[in-house]
């Protein structure tokens, strides 16, 4: 059993201006689930050994931050200079995705990834890998050795793009059943279709993919709708019997519930309402959509709607692996659109947020008891200008926003995945 005895909080129930905190707070951890949370006063009067416990009374704990949206492979392209959208892929992301035709060095990419975002506090993600059947085993078999309740899926395209990273309608298909078959449910694991967007990939693939959605209902499926006015004018153009972009995928099967859909910043009043309609999720990544100018995601309309929200650092068009620094963008694209980005919502977003919207609050994302004890703790005192501002901090709500909008990776000192440490920053 693990006792920390720290500053905690998360969200018990699914609404982000009632979180639950405790100044002094124990986590109980048995088993790699959360056992018992509550007030240290609590435990002491029932009798609890409180000497026992880990104590940590500046850190904060929150539940692992879940990133619904990224690309594994692209981590070396991150911080490539001068391109949107179709030229940062055909100069930068296609090139780098064609190096994991190597085994070797997609296992030993996979392994890195993995470890940098322990480091950044991310504890799950949505990952979408290459064309290449092996770079998402190497993805599985490095999260499956650390225990991490990760989802991805192999990159299906069979056209417009270079052959080194084309796959086929038939091999495309093939190799998604194989790898939904060896690894989805398997231990912490869960297989996403991810056809990387409609303009890459043939109706014939995308035909076979939705025929796939409906044999194995359980798996994910994640791609790309409406990023940039450019990719919608090309996407017409590749598929114009379609009257819009979302339509290339409802004609295919391939907007289920929950259906994880990233960017949507341009969507048609339509698009929008059918986008509701049929659950489909927005995922919001505000830090690439800067980077690539791909424009402002109407965060507060689409949500106004209907439409279910996820945030997400969409690495390597984004900047930083960080989830703070996510939120730090994300609240300034909402300014932008005249919302205001509560500093609870914000974390929340991250946490007990996502995991609703990516349907795995079941498992993850809040510490009620029973749920997978996967955790952060943020300790101010490694940054020196976030130390000082959050001394003046009047409340919770504006220490929240300093971590926001000043922090980063440098202000995580632990991840843990089943309550046991699986980062630890040095002393220094």
């Amino acid at each position: 059993m693990r006792l920390i005895r720290s500053r905690i909080l998360h969200w018990p129930i699914d609404q982000w201006h009632q979180p639950e905190y405790f100044e002094d707070g124990i986590l109980l951890i048995e088993a790699g689930r959360v056992l018992d949370l509550g007030p240290a006063e609590r435990f002491i009067a029932e009798g609890l050994d409180v000497t026992r416990c880990e104590h940590y009374p500046t850190r904060l704990v929150l539940p692992g931050f879940i990133d619904p949206h990224l690309h594994f492979p692209q981590v070396d392209v991150m911080a490539s200079f001068g391109a949107q959208l179709l030229d940062w892929l055909n100069d930068y992301t296609f090139p780098a995705e064609a190096r994991y035709s190597d085994p070797v060095f997609a296992a030993a990419a996979a392994e890195s990834f993995l470890d940098l975002q322990l480091r950044h506090g991310t504890t799950s993600a949505f990952a979408f890998c290459t064309s290449h059947r092996h770079s998402v085993e190497a993805l599985f078999c490095a999260a499956e050795r650390r225990q991490l309740r990760m989802v991805a899926g192999k990159v299906l395209m069979d056209q417009n793009a270079p052959d080194a990273i084309l796959d086929t309608a038939e091999s495309g298909a093939q190799d998604s059943e194989d790898l939904i078959r060896t690894w989805h449910g398997r231990g912490r694991l869960g297989y996403a279709l991810t056809p990387r967007f409609s303009g890459t990939s043939s109706s014939a693939q995308l035909q076979k993919t939705g025929l796939l959605a409906q044999q194995y209902p359980s798996v994910w499926l994640q791609t790309h709708l409406s990023e940039n006015l450019a990719e919608i004018a090309w996407i017409k153009s590749v598929h114009p019997q379609y009257q819009d972009y979302l339509q290339t995928y409802e004609a295919h099967g391939l907007v289920p519930k929950g259906a994880l859909f990233g960017h949507c910043i341009h969507l048609t009043e339509s698009e929008t309402e059918r986008l509701a309609d049929a659950g489909g999720v927005a995922v919001f990544c505000p830090s690439s959509n800067l980077f690539l100018g791909s424009g402002l995601m109407p965060f507060e309309a689409l949500q106004a709607a209907g439409v279910d929200l996820a945030i997400a650092s969409d690495i390597g068009g984004g900047t930083s692996l960080s989830m703070l620094k996510t939120l730090a963008d994300a609240y300034k694209v909402c300014q932008l659109r005249q919302y205001v980005l509560h500093p609870f919502e914000a974390f929340y977003r991250i946490t007990r947020g996502n995991a609703r919207a990516t349907a795995l609050e079941g498992f993850i994302g809040d510490f009620r008891v029973g749920q997978e004890a996967d955790f952060v703790m943020i300790d101010p005192e490694r940054v020196p200008l976030v130390a000082r501002r959050v001394q003046s901090a009047k409340d919770l709500q504006g220490e929240l926003f300093i971590y926001m909008t000043l922090g980063d990776e440098q202000l995580i000192v632990e991840t843990s995945i089943l309550g046991e440490p699986a980062y630890r920053a040095s002393a220094s």
